[in-house]
């Protein structure tokens, strides 16, 4: 067994054992992030069947996952770093998620491009939720505004994606995000990271984008 599937085994075992007796409705699903690695490094990943990856650059994602997409059409690709306006089309002929829609320009794009290329594609609007000045997202006092114009251009918003402060405890921001996605009713959402997966599983994430967890340290 390689290195990299016993990762992502004890990964799931331990969520396994956080979640139980808890009342949790759903199993939350793994995005294995994959940004910098070769793909000879993801593919043991690949033959053991998980589907749901994650990368934080356009281009990058197209050199790597174009021709694994067409031999495997189940493969389903996350977008989870900042979208800039002119890689929309490209990451709409590409990626199935898009993690981080929070401003109006981007979600006017998306939808304009939804559009010309005749697909609809699911989002999460990313929440600054530690109020970071550095850090992408919405404000959260700004959620609910940006929630509804995206429902005026009908994209589908799945749920909700938040980074929290680093070096903070995570829970009270995970739980406020919890808040926020049941005062939408939103299904979906993405929370958690290799240093803080089991806290946001324990918050009811639904996908936890998960990287050096599984494939190790990054080189570059």
């Amino acid at each position: 067994m390689s290195d990299v599937i016993q990762k992502y085994e004890d990964i799931i075992s331990s969520i396994k054992s956080k979640l139980e007796n808890k009342e949790i409705e759903s199993f939350p699903k793994i995005i294995a992030v994959t940004k910098t690695f070769k793909l000879d490094k993801v593919q043991p990943l690949l033959d053991y069947g998980h589907i749901d990856f994650g990368e934080n650059k356009v281009q990058e994602a197209i050199e790597k996952w174009t021709d694994v997409k067409l031999k495997k059409p189940n493969i389903k690709l996350h977008l989870i770093g900042k979208l800039q306006t002119n890689k929309v089309k490209f990451a709409l002929q590409l990626f199935d998620y898009i993690h981080s829609v929070d401003n109006k320009k981007l979600a006017k794009k998306i939808s304009d491009e939804e559009i010309k290329q005749n697909k609809k594609i699911k989002i999460f609007i990313q929440v600054n939720i530690g109020k970071e000045e550095q850090k992408s997202g919405i404000d959260p006092s700004n959620l609910l505004d940006l929630y509804n114009y995206c429902k005026e251009l009908d994209l589908n918003v799945v749920g909700l994606m938040c980074i929290p402060p680093f070096n903070e405890e995570p829970d009270k921001y995970f739980k406020e995000m919890k808040n926020l996605s049941e005062k939408l009713s939103l299904a979906e959402l993405s929370m958690g990271m290799s240093s803080d997966y089991l806290n946001a599983a324990l918050n009811s994430s639904t996908y936890l984008r998960i990287g050096t967890g599984i494939f190790g340290k990054r080189t570059k």
